[in-house]
């Protein structure tokens, strides 16, 4: 539709309103994006913000701290970028959405780099003072911070980055160490000897969302159990085990009385089998079979039924009794005792019971008194006394095996007490951070008893930790998925008392003091004072935790309140999740950027975080202000390869967010995230990237086409919503119901959905269907026509929005957007909110006009691509086709619109005379055919549509209304 040029007529083409911009094809989004970022810090968009939102409704996303140590991965970005597209779009909705980003600074992690470093310099840690060695991991993590946060900023993060909030802030560890107060006060804390995940690399308790689960090959182990006396008639109760190191720590073996048992006696044996013909044996029916190949039994017999009562209260004797070494350490006898937790599904039918080492165990051992045994060290070996195995490691300091497995194994062999053995390959508890495999271990830990009726007064909604939890969970919070609330409820509903207590050096000490010479039931046995509270949160405000390692600091504390020489003081520190989960407090609770209630609007993590910071902080909250933390949970998935495979580095499958900004812009990783179902696990890889990349282009098409055809936009052209043509009337119905979608979409955290929305309005709706339409409008019309005006009236309504709704996605792009149009040494598209939508711009049955109208317009687009491909036209201003409409209602709807220029035809004839047979047709547009007839006249040279009065004017070559056009201007 621009002017085409030949010998004999004039060149029209400066008369034709090609469009005009600068906003260029190529983004160049690596080089440019840090310019906008350094614009934006210039110019304080995060602080302006907060001044021009004062007085709105809060709006807070709080961010679930990411761990101070490593550069950033492709999760990272994804979690990162979906909390950015939160605030942003909430911030342009009309809230004040604020933002603070934050640091989990202290744990395990940076404290084994530190002795890492020490091992590394042939430093021993034990010998460096403990302050000093804090202050190291400190600085290692003060460090990683400033990296991390150059990063995060990298993806256009927008957010409180000059003072984000890092957990070891002096009054953030004043306010941990108070919050755990509370539970000192609340009566929910409690000093107790049971089995729980020990690491014996780390040498620390662990809590269940430190650890994950790997594939490990494990001893396997059927040992007998002889009855004391005469009692089942003398045969061996057998059990099975895939820890043969717990072995001497057994005090009873449990049976479970709904189970049916049988004495099996054994026939023909194999050579090498360690049974003998005749031995008795008691199993579970459903197992015998099972053991007696794995024994390499050849046969046996059922001799008999054995019922629960004739199992109850038989004494089994230890299978180390009388060993040669033992000096009496297992000559005791091991009762026979009922358990609901043992099954028939795999092993014996009998559990062999370890009160110090396992959940089960210590549940039966609680029921029945039965004595704790402390035969493992914090290394991970037996005690140095324990008779013939003193000292062994069961996990070696490297993470390997140690020797205990198989010295157990060989000592139950001469000992007579081994049936049968071998190895399996199973799902096994390893430690997140060393990756090393973990032991149930019994030691003294502090627990939060989660319940235990609180001392508080916080009763609404519950009287324990884990009841105001699940009233949380199912009716103050709303979870996006909605799985989200089955996953976490289960965990909750389900889960043991709180592991608090860590046995390392680098967090916030658990801040209590104990009575000596006190068993921990007694009253008196922790201090609890509400003065001396007080004194230790002033001190960490002013000097944070290392004051609580300082000589001195316990007599300085109890001056006045107690004896210091009648207290020990506890050394141990919090779990890392403490204090994660305390950042509603210091955060939210304490900054002034924070919400009176303490209550954040959305807390959004990945999936593994129901037990992790969603779960820590609801218990503590819970504990702490009788309730959730957050009344939104937003959950995304994990991220996987092009193949749907976990990333790894083995792989070489890895994708690092700083290649993907150098190769394409950190707008293309967020339209990633954009594009995706964060909801589900997503995949990223060089192909998805290249798709990604594409549908970028493809919009920034779009917008660009918009910048040239509102060049030079002035007030005076707008034309009012009543007095556009009805083509405009429906832009107008499409945006309001897109301002519906959009904002709906972003309340519900859709950001797939409102950029998939987006997207086919941009390239279907409007660059396929109605910029193609109004293209010779803009360029052709006088620049004072009605249709012209309207068009651009509608185009700039169209601009504010479209740059607007997708600012919170593509933050560098949009900004560019709106500063070619706008430019200002100031002003920045993301101080503007979405522009207000007149709820009158709808108007159902003109849409639904219009929908007859495409949908005809289909039909001829379909027929004209036929004579396109086939060489007959060249261009569909070449056709003037005949339309035969067999439906009233759509006809007479086509016949009030320029329907030739909405085919973009020079010429179009409607009828309602039947389709012929040689028309052509659409299935699923049924009753309209389309007749294919070339456009009569002369092609305007300045248009380019082909009609018989084209040469009869004035201005040679071209049409009346293009003559109109010539004359006036």
């Amino acid at each position: 539709m621009a002017a085409e040029n030949s010998a004999d007529t004039p060149d029209y083409r400066d008369t034709v309103f090609l469009p005009q911009t600068d906003f260029p094809m190529r983004a160049g989004l690596p080089q440019r994006e840090p310019e906008w970022l350094d614009r934006w810090a210039r110019i304080g968009i995060y602080d302006r913000l907060r001044e021009r939102a004062e007085g709105r409704a809060p709006f807070v996303l709080h961010d679930g701290p990411p761990y101070a140590n490593g550069h950033l991965h492709i999760g990272h970005a994804l979690n990162k970028t979906i909390k950015d597209i939160i605030v942003r779009s909430h911030q342009m909705m009309g809230r004040d959405a604020r933002y603070v980003p934050g640091w989990d600074c202290h744990g395990l992690p940076i404290e084994w780099k530190i002795e890492e470093k020490y091992r590394n310099e042939g430093r021993d840690k034990d010998a460096v003072d403990v302050v000093e060695f804090r202050q190291e991991c400190r600085r290692f993590a003060d460090d990683w911070v400033s990296i991390q946060r150059d990063e995060f900023k990298r993806l256009g993060i927008t957010g409180k980055w000059d003072d984000p909030y890092l957990t070891m802030d002096f009054h953030a560890e004043a306010v941990i160490a108070g919050e755990f107060m509370k539970l000192l006060m609340n009566g929910s804390l409690y000093q107790g000897s049971k089995p729980v995940m020990w690491s014996p690399v780390e040498k620390t308790a662990l809590a269940e969302a430190e650890v994950e689960y790997h594939d490990h090959t494990s001893h396997t182990i059927w040992v007998r159990f002889k009855p004391v006396g005469d009692a089942l008639q003398g045969a061996s109760v057998v059990i099975w085990t895939t820890t043969p190191w717990t072995i001497p720590q057994n005090r009873a073996v449990a049976f479970n009385p709904d189970i049916a048992y049988g004495l099996y006696k054994v026939g023909e044996v194999a050579e090498n089998a360690t049974t003998t013909t005749g031995e008795l044996l008691v199993l579970a029916d459903a197992l015998a079979e099972g053991v007696m190949a794995s024994a390499k039994v050849q046969d046996w017999t059922r001799v008999a039924d054995v019922p629960a009562s004739e199992l109850e209260g038989v004494m089994l004797a230890h299978p180390f009794r009388g060993v040669e070494g033992g000096q009496g350490e297992w000559d005791y006898d091991v009762p026979l005792l009922p358990g609901d937790h043992v099954t028939d599904d795999a092993g014996t039918g009998f559990v062999h019971t370890a009160p110090s080492h396992g959940d089960d165990d210590y549940q039966l051992g609680l029921r029945f008194k039965l004595p704790m045994t402390y035969n493992v060290e914090p290394d991970g070996s037996y005690r140095a006394d324990l008779p013939l195995f003193g000292g062994q490691a069961i996990i070696a300091p490297d993470g390997k095996d140690g020797p205990a497995n198989v010295s157990v194994i060989k000592r139950l062999a001469w000992a007579g007490g081994l049936l049968a053995k071998g190895k399996v390959k199973h799902s096994y508890p390893h430690s997140w951070r060393s990756k090393a495999p973990l032991i149930y271990r019994n030691t003294a830990q502090w627990f939060a008893a989660i319940d235990k009726p609180l001392e508080d007064g916080m009763g609404q909604n519950g009287d324990t930790i884990r009841a105001r939890a699940l009233t949380s969970i199912d009716k103050l919070v709303k979870w996006w998925p909605q799985s989200g609330r089955n996953r976490i409820h289960s965990m909750v509903s389900n889960r043991p008392d709180w592991v608090l207590s860590r046995q390392r050096a680098w967090g916030v000490p658990l801040t209590c003091f104990v009575k000596k010479g006190v068993q921990p039931t007694a009253e008196d046995f922790l201090l609890r004072d509400a003065r001396l509270n007080d004194r230790i949160i002033a001190a960490f405000e002013a000097d944070g935790a290392d004051v609580w390692y300082r000589d001195g600091f316990k007599a300085q504390m109890l001056d006045g309140i107690a004896n210091p020489d009648d207290y020990d003081q506890v050394m141990d520190v919090l779990d890392v999740w403490f204090d994660s989960g305390s950042t509603h407090a210091f955060v939210l609770r304490d900054r002034k950027d924070g919400v009176p209630d303490g209550i954040a609007d959305v807390y959004m993590e990945g999936t593994d975080q129901h037990r992790g910071w969603f779960q820590s902080s609801l218990l503590q909250a819970s504990a702490t202000k009788g309730r959730a933390p957050y009344r939104n949970v937003v959950t995304h998935g994990f991220t996987l390869d092009e193949k749907g495979m976990k990333m790894s580095k083995s792989l070489g499958n890895t994708i690092v967010p700083a290649k993907v900004i150098e190769q394409y812009g950190a707008d293309i990783l967020r339209l990633w995230v954009a594009q995706a179902d964060y909801t589900a696990d997503q995949r990223i890889g060089p192909e998805i990237l290249k798709g990604t990349a594409d549908s970028y282009r493809r919009l920034r098409n779009t917008l660009r086409f918009l910048l040239g055809a509102l060049s030079e936009f002035d007030e005076s052209e707008r034309v009012a919503p009543s007095e556009m043509p009805e083509l405009e009337q429906w832009v107008l119905h499409r945006l309001a119901q897109l301002d519906h979608q959009v904002r709906s979409g972003y309340d519900q955290f859709d950001f797939q959905g409102v950029f998939q929305t987006l997207f086919q309005f941009c390239t279907l709706e409007m660059s396929a269907f109605y910029f193609d339409i109004r293209k010779d409008a803009l360029y052709c019309d006088a620049a004072d026509s009605l249709r012209r005006r309207a068009t651009r009236t509608v185009l700039d309504l169209l601009y504010h929005r479209l740059v607007t709704w997708l600012a919170p996605i593509l933050p560098f792009t949009m900004e560019d957007v709106w500063l070619s149009r706008f430019p200002s040494e100031d002003d920045s598209i993301h101080l503007h909110d979405f522009a207000v939508t007149p709820a009158d711009w709808l108007n159902e049955p003109l849409a639904a006009k219009w929908d007859r109208v495409r949908r005809a317009r289909r039909v001829v687009t379909a027929a004209l691509e036929v004579k396109r491909s086939d060489k007959t036209i060249g261009a569909s201003l070449e056709a003037a086709p005949v339309v035969h409409v067999e439906d009233a209602d759509t006809l007479a709807a086509l016949k009030t619109v320029a329907f030739a220029d909405i085919c973009i035809t020079s010429d179009l004839s409607l009828t309602s005379d039947p389709v012929p047979s040689e028309a052509f047709r659409l299935s699923e547009v049924p009753g309209i055919g389309v007749v294919f007839e070339t456009a009569d006249g002369e092609k305007c040279q300045r248009c380019w549509k082909i009609l018989p009065d084209v040469g009869k004017h004035a201005h040679p070559g071209v049409c009346a209304r293009c003559e109109e056009v010539l004359t006036d201007g």
